[in-house]
């Protein structure tokens, strides 16, 4: 596993501030990121695209109530957007209990929306941090033999792509990828062109 630079950064700003944003495109490392962070400080963990794990949190008051000396991470928490103005009381509170800082981590890919969210319901209350590709220093840091600058140059900065076993399979990753993008997340903006359209755009950018 790769270290990311970022998880010093994240566990400084969860020590000053009551809840945390972690944003960055889907398949950057967010999750794996979080889950460490959730073994260092004993946090409670739920992926909100489990619909298991989404009804859990529904009620967001009744499920932090059982856990209020925790930190609790809740992954793609744009999906439940009606949790954050109740949220700002729970955080409110909690702050007159003496648990001031390290309340709440989020983690969401859609960052436009996720920040609009939070900012308008927990503004004064909330941190931002951004998770961005593999850069040199963390492809260098490890002990692999194969992972190297001129490897991260040909399959780019996500670790998924990075890690795979040659060039073909890093390839075919990277396509994937843009194939969700252009027809889930861009039309979730608005967006009414068709995919090929986009697809040729963004070969063109």
């Amino acid at each position: 596993m790769i270290r990311r630079e970022l998880q010093q950064i994240l566990l400084k700003l969860l020590q000053n501030n009551a809840a945390v944003v972690l944003t960055g495109p889907r398949q950057i490392g967010k999750t794996t990121l979080a889950l460490e962070v959730s073994k260092k400080l004993n946090a409670i963990y739920r992926d909100l695209e489990n619909p298991r794990e989404l009804d859990q949190v529904r009620d967001i008051e009744l499920f932090t109530n059982q856990f209020p000396d925790q930190l609790i991470i809740l992954d793609e928490v744009q999906r439940v957007p009606e949790i954050f103005a109740p949220l700002r009381g729970i955080i409110d509170q909690r702050r007159r209990e003496g648990k001031r800082t390290g309340q709440f981590l989020f983690l969401g890919s859609a960052s436009l929306e996720l920040l609009g969210q939070t900012s308008e319901s927990l503004a004064g209350r909330i941190a931002y941090a951004e998770l961005s590709g593999l850069n040199v220093l963390e492809v260098l840091s490890t002990e692999s033999t194969t992972l190297n600058e001129t490897s991260l140059w040909l399959k780019g900065g996500f670790p998924e792509s990075l890690a795979a076993s040659n060039d073909e399979v890093s390839l075919q990753w990277r396509q994937n990828l843009i194939r969700s993008y252009l027809e889930r997340d861009i039309p979730q903006f608005g967006f009414r062109v068709p995919a090929e359209t986009l697809r040729r755009f963004w070969t063109m950018l």
